[in-house]
């Protein structure tokens, strides 16, 4: 093996032990999120990135990003939130073809009620991967990254 192929397999280490800590994290949040207030983290992830915006809206497309998802998938996912009334959308004025999602009171009063649901799960994920020797590492590393990289609206 060269020095190219080792340079690949420690991306690709690096890569492996990045998902066991997501997948880690959000198995914890998504048992806790469905348990206590019926959100799935996807779901949550809309109605906190809708919340940032301080009584504003989001493009689809924007929540497209902000969720990793397809535009397909994020119609679908706004669909269910809106027949749930937690989000509602609204026709941009000046470009017919624009679609908003604002958040509800309902929607902001279910994510009041979650937040500290997530918080804990994620708490709790992340004291439970800091006792795991390769994902030790990279849980000390995340409170640096929040320096770096910069928050995704």
């Amino acid at each position: 093996m060269g020095i190219r192929d080792d340079a690949v397999e420690i991306r690709a280490q690096g890569w492996r032990t990045l998902a066991a800590l997501h997948g880690l994290i959000e198995t914890s949040m998504e048992k806790a999120l469905q348990g206590a207030a019926q959100l799935s983290v996807v779901e949550y992830t809309v109605l906190d990135a809708l919340n940032r915006q301080d009584g504003w809206h989001m493009r689809m497309q924007q929540l497209g990003r902000a969720t990793a998802l397809s535009p397909s998938a994020t119609t679908r996912l706004v669909n269910r939130l809106e027949d749930r009334g937690l989000l509602t959308r609204i026709l941009c004025a000046d470009d017919r073809r624009g679609i908003y999602t604002e958040l509800t009171a309902a929607g902001s009063e279910l994510l009041d009620g979650a937040r500290s649901v997530h918080d804990e799960a994620l708490e709790c994920a992340l004291a439970e991967a800091a006792l795991l020797p390769e994902l030790a590492p990279l849980v000390e590393a995340l409170p640096q990254l929040h320096a770096v990289v910069p928050a995704a609206t």
